[in-house]
């Protein structure tokens, strides 16, 4: 292809930008069969292929907790909200004893 005496095959930025393209439109033709699995652990790879330091590691960290623990807020939320939970059953959850009893116990001497 020439356009104004340049020939854009042989531009590093247009081969480049065609290449982000063709992977564009073959992510997006695989995504209609791929799982929402596989969608996230690709957008988790894109996302880790760019940090570099501790800090950004961290921070990155960071961002994930929150978002499980944002999630889990909602749903104890809207447990409490509907009445599957109250405050007598968290009162409960904190005296429950969650250790595994050992069954050997009684043989030993």
């Amino acid at each position: 292809m020439n356009l104004n005496g340049v020939d854009y095959r042989k531009n590093d930025v247009f081969v480049w930008l065609s290449r982000l393209f063709c992977f564009s439109l073959y992510r997006l033709n695989n995504y209609k069969i791929m799982s929402y699995e596989q969608l996230a652990k690709l957008e988790l790879l894109d996302a880790v292929k760019n940090i570099n330091t501790e800090s950004e590691l961290n921070e990155f960290k960071d961002v994930i907790a929150r978002y499980f623990a944002a999630k889990a807020q909602r749903e104890v939320d809207s447990l409490w909200d509907n009445g599957t939970i109250d405050e007598q059953t968290v009162e409960d959850w904190g005296n429950e004893h969650m250790r595994t009893p050992y069954r050997y116990a009684s043989n030993r001497s």
